[in-house]
């Protein structure tokens, strides 16, 4: 596939519906289409009804889209605008607002904001069981950090109702916490929301996601005072200092302030129960960042976002919690 460079190379590329449908095609049947249904090793199975737009298997005779089994399915909006969606939110350092696309795409807020969350989970990227530093690594970076609003700025009833919840009236009550690890050799960050700052559960996540015996730096957190046991561990109290040689989060504090750019300017209010796919967003920009060892473009990282976007499915109720109607 011959990409577009720039914004408005893909804004006249993608105008065209049926180059669309074949970009998306080349990206998830690179040795040709696939019945969702069959999965038949013979690619020239199904054939192609141009007036449709769609395939139509020659043994069960379903009839099937290239958005079938990706974030695009059951989605009425054309491809036409689902391709430079995902090239301006891959593309914009601090994110990008449904009011932007709805304005620039035309379409709905609803229907953008939704469209956006879909897209979110098209770049979210597991682990598979793979995990970070090693005893020959140069370390690996652990903090976490507090994304909500202030609590001297909120209403006195609801202020009142955090800290009856959380037992007292911390600078951290009604904020959600977010857990990152950043790998020094790999320059690429991972971050999760977590329940609570307790020692299990901070502990847990490291233990999932680092190398027994990794050199690992954090502050001087109490969540943290166990790791000695599985790993070389180094801490920096933020009291005294910031860096002390090696020992320092700098790396993860610069994700952080790139999270919160983007989540205070952009998108501005952002409940708990969607800050997953917000952050999801973000570590995939920051780890597919342009550097002097790889130096990704817009064109690559719209690429790799499009290589992900088969096999996710994120429905309307899901995405607003809301109960599925089971069938009569």
């Amino acid at each position: 596939m011959d990409s577009p460079q720039t914004l408005q190379q893909a804004i006249q590329y993608f105008s065209d519906e049926q180059v669309c449908i074949d970009a998306v095609a080349a990206m998830r049947w690179p040795d040709g289409p696939r019945c969702p249904d069959c999965h038949l090793d013979d690619a020239k199975n199904p054939y192609y009804i141009k007036t449709q737009k769609r395939w139509k298997c020659r043994t069960c005779r379903r009839q099937f889209s290239v958005k079938v089994e990706t974030i695009f399915e059951d989605s009425p909006i054309p491809l036409q605008k689902w391709l430079p969606a995902l090239w301006m939110l891959i593309g914009c350092k601090n994110g990008i607002s449904s009011y932007e696309i709805h304005r620039n795409l035309g379409v709905s807020q609803k229907s953008a904001w939704f469209m956006l969350h879909r897209l979110r989970l098209a770049l979210k990227t597991g682990t598979m069981g793979t995990k970070l530093g090693g005893k020959e690594s140069n370390g690996v970076e652990v903090d976490e950090t507090f994304v909500g609003g202030k609590l001297k700025n909120m209403h006195r009833d609801r202020r009142e109702r955090f800290a009856a919840a959380s037992g007292h009236a911390g600078g951290w009550t009604g904020k959600a916490i977010v857990q990152g690890m950043l790998d020094r050799d790999e320059r690429k960050v991972r971050a999760t929301v977590v329940p609570d700052i307790k020692r299990e559960t901070l502990q847990n996540e490291v233990l999932r996601n680092v190398k027994y015996g990794t050199q690992v730096f954090t502050d001087d957190a109490v969540g943290y005072d166990k790791l000695k046991w599985r790993y070389v561990h180094d801490v920096v109290n933020h009291a005294e200092t910031y860096v002390n040689g090696r020992v320092h989060t700098n790396g993860l504090e610069n994700f952080w302030s790139l999270l919160k750019r983007g989540l205070k300017g952009t998108y501005v209010a952002v409940e708990p129960f969607h800050l997953e796919r917000y952050i999801d967003e973000q570590v995939f920009r920051f780890n597919n960042r342009a550097t002097k060892d790889n130096p990704l473009t817009d064109s690559d990282r719209f690429l790799l976002a499009l290589s992900q976007v088969a096999g996710k499915r994120l429905t309307f109720a899901e995405l607003t919690g809301k109960p599925v109607a089971s069938p009569a």
